[in-house]
Order: structure tokens, then C-alpha cells, then sequence
């Protein structure tokens, strides 16, 4: 475990003091940096005493045998001493050592309290290390609230006896298991009140190990993650709407042995699901889709809750996809149906008739065109994000579409379509409010063309324009001088 690093950041006073102290026996007043401690304790004076100078016995006997031979200059000699004895000053009292007040405050001295509300500034990584510095620190570094909404992050390789107690006590409840060489139900059993599992690229995870660690009910477990988990099939799914009733997102994309039968599963047992993504799931058909949406005889009314649902590269969709969706799944806000080569213009027709949908990606859908523009527009007036990019049958006359239907909209991407200055102006003379515009790669554009979005879209926030070959110098001046504008593309790297 690495090494915690602390720097002293004030020195407290009780161990440098800035009053002077008197050295006893000294004629003048001498400053000493900390306070005089005698090593022989039996010499150390009193605090209330006066210095006293002593005479070595061997000086006594010299004198007392010079006083017996002398006697007569003597007397004289000790008179004169006697007399300035009287007059000369005394030695002064040597000040008591007194208890010195620390002087300031330092991080030592604060409540936990205040120490929780500094670590809870911290980076995860920091107060990880603050945790390590004592054990008043780590108190304060454990509690609930520096970790709420932490993802911890975990390799799962050899047993560690405090490692799951530890995140118990932080109150973490989300969870990201990078590898694992070891028991998956470990993990499960560990910290019991799991609230999200991320096993996104976990390529040794088998139906065995979600059988093991899924036995029993798991009521606040809400986000599972499965990505890339290619090993996963449909027998794992059984398991998880068997004991994971209140799931609510589901990622199973790059899951690729996933069926329809998996589909109907999920249909029966996730009535709660809000997000499922199906990403790369070849083996998904339109019948699948069908069960989600509660059409087909096996099903009862499917998954009534769902609001987002990812087909990207499910290539084997087609219209009727299209159709079962806008029947059951009536409370979708947003669809994906980005690479999904078989829908065509037709199936645009369904979606015009769902008034929730907002957010809706057709990038590299080959045979979607203008028409199947005009035929979204008819309906779809809540749609706030639209993607077409790559869509190369899309050109001037879908902007037209756009312009007069698609009110809403706050985000478009056009790359590599076929659109010209012209359409463009169609776009930014109605659409004032759009915050986003994507034209990268659209090569008709011209210094014409961001003159118009200058002029009209006073909104736009972000703007991509890598690959746009005609631009010039002049026209990027004009359009850097939107006011809202804090992002614009012109490259692979050169990002404002």
C-alpha cells in the first residue's frame, strides 16, 4: 500500500516559544530558543530561590591557612572586601519557568466534524492517503458522507479480510470490478447493501459465476453492468429477473450470445427496467423486440418503465422493430438505432407517433433520406436531439423537414452529409435555439454558410467543423464571435 505523505503546515507554540529566557548566573540576560532543562535534576534551583555562588572546600582551606599566617593584612583586606560586598548590586532572581500556552491553531486541533467537511473536498485518491495518516484521521476520512456516490474500483485477486468491512463502513454502495481471479459472489456477499455492480469487461465472467453470486434476492441492487462480457448468455439472465427484481439499468452490450429468448426473460421478471442497452447483441430480432414491448403471445405487457433503449449494430432490426416499439414502449425518450442498416425511411413513420421520444441516433443508418425525414417531422416535435450523421441520402431538402417540424431541437449532427450553405441557412434561420451543431466532414460548406450561423444562432455553445475543407480564416473569425461559444472542433486534436 503506497506510503502516506503529511507536511506540518504550522508549528504549534509549545515547541518554539518567542519570550526570551534568563540564564541563571549570568550578568547580562542571554535568549535561549527553548526552555533550560538541567540534566542533573538534585542541581536544578527553585523557582523561588536566589542565585547562591559556592566556594570549593580546597579554597577554604587555602584561606583559612593565609588568614592564621597573615592575620594582621588580613583585616585590613577583609574590611575593604566587607565594605564593597556592602555596596556592590545583588545578583538578580532567576525568573520561574513557566508552563508555555501553545500560541495558534493547527490541523491537530480541529473537530472531526471539520475534518470530514476538508476530506470531503479531496480527490478519492487523497482521501484515501488522509485515512492512512492516524487513526483520528481515518475516523474522520470514514464517514458516510466523504463517500457518497463513490464508485470503488477494485481488482478482485486475493482474499483481503478488511477489504469489504472497510467499504461497509464508508457507506459505499457502487461498485467496479476491474478483474477477477477469484469468487464474483464474494463481492456480492461482502457489501450486502450493493447498489451498483460494474463487471463492464470482465471477460472471464461465465453463467457459473452469475449463478453463484445472484442465489438469492438482491432488493437494492439497481445498476448491473455486464459490457463485454461475451461469455454471459441467456441462462444468466433467468438468474439475474430471478433474484434482481428492482434493476433498473441494464448494460449488456457486446454481449453478443444474448438472444430473444433472453429478451422475453427480462420481459417477465424487470418490470422496474428504465435503461437497457443491447449494443452488438446480433442475435436480437424484431421478435425480441417484440416481447420487450409486451406484443407477443409469451408476454404480458413487457417493460412498461423503459425510457432508453440502445440497438446500435443490431443489425438484424428492421421497420417492424420500429413499429413494436411505438405500440409497448410508449415511455421511450431515447433510442439508439445508430448502424442499423435494415431500418429505412418507413420506419420513421412509427417513431413520429411516440410524443415522448427526445433523443433519437440514426448515424450510419445507410437508407435513411430526406423522406424518412419528412416522415419524423410529421410527429416527433419533442425531439430535442437528432443525430443523422453519415446518413449520405440526407441532404438539403431533410433541413427543409427539419426547419418546419423539429422545433425543439437543441442538438444536431449532419457530418458527412450531403448539405450545402443553402440548407444550413434553412436550419439556422428557424432553429434559434440550437446550443449544439455537428457538420463536420460536410464538404459543401463554405465561409457563406458560418456567416449565416453567425448571424442567427446567437445560442450556439459547440460546433464541429473538422474536415469542412472550404472554410477559411475569415469565416472561422466570424463565427468565434458568437457570444455563448466555448467549443469549437476543427481537428482530430485542435479542440477550443
Amino acid at each position: 500500500m503506497e506510503e502516506a505523505s503529511f507536511m506540518l503546515t504550522e508549528i504549534p507554540g509549545g515547541f518554539i516559544s518567542h519570550r526570551p529566557h534568563t540564564i541563571a548566573g549570568a550578568h547580562h540576560h542571554r535568549f535561549a530558543p527553548y526552555p533550560v532543562v538541567l540534566h542533573q535534576p538534585h542541581l536544578q534551583q527553585t523557582a523561588a530561590s536566589p542565585a547562591i555562588y559556592t566556594i570549593p572546600s580546597h579554597h577554604l582551606s587555602h584561606h583559612a591557612h593565609s588568614h592564621h599566617v597573615h592575620s594582621g593584612r588580613h583585616a585590613v583586606l577583609h574590611h575593604h572586601h566587607a565594605v564593597r560586598a556592602a555596596n556592590r548590586p545583588k545578583s538578580p532572581i532567576t525568573p520561574p519557568i513557566q508552563p508555555i500556552e501553545e500560541e495558534g491553531t493547527h490541523i491537530g486541533h480541529l473537530y472531526p466534524e471539520i475534518l470530514t467537511m476538508i476530506f470531503a473536498k479531496l480527490s478519492v485518491k487523497d482521501r484515501g492517503r488522509a485515512a492512512q495518516v492516524c487513526t483520528v484521521w481515518r475516523d474522520a476520512a470514514y464517514t458516510k458522507s466523504c463517500w457518497r456516490g463513490v464508485e470503488a474500483s477494485l481488482h478482485l485477486r486475493r482474499p483481503s479480510p478488511t477489504l469489504f468491512g472497510s467499504l461497509v463502513k464508508r457507506g459505499i454502495k457502487r461498485v467496479q470490478v476491474l478483474s477477477v481471479r477469484r469468487a464474483l459472489k464474494d463481492i456480492v456477499t461482502g457489501v450486502p447493501n450493493l447498489e451498483s455492480l460494474n463487471l463492464s469487461g470482465c471477460y472471464n465472467i461465465t453463467d457459473i459465476a452469475i449463478g453463484h453470486s445472484f442465489a438469492s434476492d438482491l432488493p437494492n441492487l439497481k445498476i448491473l453492468n455486464l459490457s463485454l462480457c461475451k461469455q454471459v448468455t441467456d441462462s444468466s439472465l433467468g438468474r439475474i429477473t430471478q433474484h434482481l427484481k428492482n434493476i433498473e439499468v441494464l448494460e449488456l452490450g457486446g454481449c453478443s450470445n444474448i438472444t430473444n429468448t433472453g429478451l422475453l426473460l427480462i420481459s417477465w421478471g424487470l418490470k422496474k427496467l428504465r435503461r437497457l442497452n443491447l449494443r452488438s447483441c446480433w442475435h436480437i430480432s424484431d421478435h425480441g423486440i417484440g416481447h420487450l414491448a409486451g406484443l407477443s403471445k409469451e408476454t404480458d405487457d413487457g417493460t412498461p418503465a423503459l425510457e432508453y433503449l440502445g440497438l446500435q449494430d443490431c443489425q438484424r432490426l428492421s421497420d417492424e422493430a420500429l413499429r413494436h416499439i411505438a405500440q409497448g414502449l410508449t415511455s421511450l425518450r431515447s433510442i439508439n438505432l445508430s448502424f442499423c442498416v435494415s431500418v429505412t425511411d418507413s420506419g420513421l413513420k412509427h417513431l413520429a407517433r411516440m410524443p415522448c421520444l427526445e433523443e433519437l441516433n440514426l448515424r450510419a443508418c445507410d437508407n435513411i433520406s430526406d423522406i424518412g425525414m419528412a416522415y419524423l417531422t410529421e410527429g416527433c416535435s419533442s425531439i430535442s436531439t437528432l443525430d443523422v450523421s453519415f446518413c449520405d441520402k440526407v441532404a438539403d431538402q431533410a433541413m427543409v423537414h427539419i426547419s418546419q417540424g423539429l422545433f425543439q431541437l437543441r442538438s444536431l449532427s449532419l457530418s458527412a452529409c450531403q448539405i450545402t450553405d443553402e440548407g444550413l441557412s434553412r436550419v439556422a434561420k428557424s432553429l434559434h435555439d440550437l446550443e449544439t451543431l455537428n457538420i463536420g466532414q460536410c464538404s459543401r460548406i463554405t465561409d457563406r454558410g458560418l456567416d449565416i450561423i453567425a448571424a442567427e444562432l446567437v445560442n450556439l455553445r459547440a460546433i464541429d467543423l473538422y474536415g469542412c475543407t472550404r472554410l477559411t480564416p475569415v469565416g472561422l473569425q466570424k463565427i468565434n464571435q458568437l457570444p455563448r461559444l466555448s467549443k469549437v472542433n476543427l481537428g482530430l486534436w485542435h479542440v477550443r
